[in-house]
């Protein structure tokens, strides 16, 4: 367990996800206390990592490509204060931040968390029904369709079309562009049959931003309806489903779906289960072992790592656990894996 406060939020792992709950200092936009709590599993995550400044450091998760849908809408621009993945860090509470990322990154290790893209969403986006209120409209989304009502600021011809209703089953996809300088921003739902988009003034299917800080509450919206399109990296029929249907998988799961996907064993299958558990137990008592003698992991390091991995399996395992030392991991076993250098997983 890893734990670390600040004014901006607070952050807690847990070993197989990380909670992040806003904080109410005045640099959390609105946007940021509109997401609210959130629940990053260790399986959506490709590193962590501690940056330090002079009066104060932060911390920064970096998701998996596609794991995300309010990343994936908005490219990774959102200000800091509506972004709900960094944390600021007080000189005093750097030893701390430094021990979460030490702890998250052994975690990654553990469960071999890949880095590569994900095909379906494994964070739920924002929660519907929502509507945020910036630039020249009010914006909408209760699930199946996005509402779009103007102001007084829309451009005549564009609000003289009255409030527009765009289904779910229409949009095609979702585009933000923040306003950068001089340049406004905007928020598109772009449908299948529409021809060339018009600007984004006159666009009855666009909301104008103009670089306010409400801008963000509409990176809401936007991840609302993206996490319940077809996913970007889903095949044709099989797109991901929406994204509040996929479940969190805790790590002892995450280790039996792992391996029953290689082993080509369901789930759900009754009497064999115990065995798969225990064979990858050992396996990965083999890795942890390698490793060690390769010089990645420490002495501390490696039997922290052995015992975390002795008590997960524990709970899914029907058969006892052998007594295994140190000397089992290293020699006993044959390596499963050999490498001279930090593992993939563990980002630097």
């Amino acid at each position: 367990m890893a734990e670390i406060t600040q004014s901006d939020g607070a952050w807690t792992f847990d070993g197989g996800s990380i909670r992040i709950v806003p904080g109410r200092d005045k640099s959390v936009g609105p946007a940021r206390q509109m997401l609210g709590e959130l629940t990053v599993p260790l399986l959506a995550l490709a590193g962590i990592a501690h940056e330090p400044g002079r009066r104060s450091g932060r911390l920064r998760l970096k998701l998996r490509e596609g794991a995300d849908p309010l990343i994936q809408v908005t490219g990774g621009t959102l200000p800091d204060a509506a972004d709900p993945y960094q944390l600021s860090v007080e000189q005093d509470r750097t030893g701390v931040a430094e021990y979460m990322v030490e702890e998250v990154r052994r975690a990654l290790l553990l469960d071999q968390v890949p880095s590569g893209p994900c095909d379906r969403y494994l964070m739920p986006g924002p929660s519907v029904p929502l509507s945020a209120a910036a630039g020249d409209a009010t914006a909408g989304f209760d699930g199946e369709q996005v509402r779009l009502e103007w102001n007084w600021k829309t451009e005549e011809s564009k609000k003289s079309g009255g409030t527009r209703t765009i289904r779910l089953t229409d949009l095609e996809a979702v585009e933000w562009q923040p306003a950068i300088g001089l340049e406004n921003g905007y928020l598109r739902f772009r449908t299948a049959r529409a021809a060339a988009p018009a600007a984004p003034k006159y666009d009855p299917h666009a909301v104008v931003l103009y670089g306010f800080k409400k801008d963000p509450l509409m990176a809401l919206v936007a991840a609302a309806v993206t996490a319940r399109l077809p996913h970007p990296g889903a095949a044709g029929a099989l797109a991901a489903e929406p994204a509040d249907a996929v479940p969190a998988l805790s790590a002892g799961d995450r280790h039996q779906s792992t391996h029953h996907a290689h082993s080509g064993q369901s789930a759900a299958d009754g009497p064999g289960g115990g065995d798969t558990d225990h064979d990858a137990l050992l396996r990965r008592l083999r890795e942890l072992g390698d490793l060690h003698r390769s010089g990645v992991l420490t002495e501390e390091e490696f039997t922290a790592a052995k015992q975390a991995v002795l008590r997960r399996f524990s709970r899914h395992s029907p058969h006892p656990l052998p007594d295994i030392g140190q000397d089992s991991c290293e020699t006993a076993l044959i390596p499963a894996v050999s490498t001279g250098a930090r593992s993939p997983y563990v980002p630097r």
